[in-house]
């Protein structure tokens, strides 16, 4: 039933914490999604800092995913996109060969204020890889609402349990926001050979083990369920495998090589900043030092 369960691992991003899960070593992907941040919760105090701000930064070979439970970010990006996402909403960027975005707390730099939610990253099929870059934001309204019981579940993106949602995805993939209350079980949809479930808050039992926050639990084929112990927010994610992809700082590709030249484009400026916020950008990081050589 279980084949691994994943820690997070806070990392401080400049005046607010994540809690990363996905790549990790033996897990990189769970069908295409390739990366996942819980971003807070954290309740911002008035002014605070622009260092706090994500500044503009590059992507290729992949589709950003944002969905808050509370707060707001504004989005900005080089096909022209200004965009609050607001909770329950879905902001879906899909980089192609190359897309620059921005995300700034600027709601909460005024009024203070919760932020609560998760970016994540789905890595694109190799015939979309470098194709045109885009964004699309999708209302509650595109976004099937699904109940059982003391289960309630609302389907984010791709299809599950007999709904679809208008999101326009490139492979097959679901993804829900789950709310349950104590006692209720949720069954995974069992037509994706890859699925896993984050808790975002609240205590679950799978496999006769409990589970808390922080936690993403990747299920193995076949049928699979769990139960809340305590009221529970999830995320269900699950998908088709697309392959091995590479993944360094804010580039995944099939190809290493595409990568490097990504690397090198925004190394020399040659990929276009937002239309909107274009007075900053975040640096290209140093390659990692190589391993000692132990022969010197």
């Amino acid at each position: 039933m279980l084949e691994r369960v994943i820690e997070q691992r806070r990392r401080d991003l400049g005046g607010f914490e994540v809690g990363r899960v996905l790549p990790v070593a033996g897990r990189r992907m769970v069908g295409p999604f390739i990366f996942f941040d819980h971003m807070g919760p954290i309740d911002f105090a008035p002014g605070i800092p622009r260092s706090v701000d994500v500044r503009p930064h590059p992507h290729i070979g992949l589709s950003t995913v944002t969905y808050l439970f509370e707060g707001e970010i504004m989005h900005r990006d080089s096909v022209g996109s200004e965009q609050p996402i607001r909770p329950g909403e879905v902001n879906w960027m899909t980089a192609g060969r190359g897309i620059t975005h921005s995300e700034r707390f600027e709601r909460a730099r005024a009024e203070g204020g919760p932020m609560h939610g998760i970016q994540a990253w789905v890595a694109l099929p190799e015939a979309d890889e470098e194709g045109d870059p885009a964004f699309h934001h999708y209302g509650r309204d595109a976004l099937p609402v699904l109940e059982d019981g003391d289960a309630w579940m609302r389907l984010v993106a791709g299809a599950a349990f007999g709904a679809r949602a208008a999101v326009r995805t490139h492979s097959p993939l679901c993804y829900l926001h789950c709310v349950l209350q104590p006692g209720a079980r949720l069954r995974l949809p069992d037509e994706y050979p890859e699925r896993a479930v984050y808790v975002v808050d609240g205590e679950i039992e799978a496999g006769g083990v409990r589970h808390g926050a922080g936690r993403m639990l990747v299920f193995r084929p076949g049928p699979a369920d769990l139960q809340a112990v305590t009221p529970a927010l999830l995320m269900l994610l699950g998908g088709e495998p697309l392959g091995p992809r590479f993944i360094e700082w804010n580039f995944v590709s099939s190809r290493p090589e595409r990568i490097e030249q990504a690397k090198a484009d925004w190394r020399a400026g040659r990929i276009k900043l937002p239309d909107l916020d274009h007075g900053e950008f975040i640096p290209l990081p140093p390659d990692p030092a190589p391993p000692p050589n132990p022969m010197s």
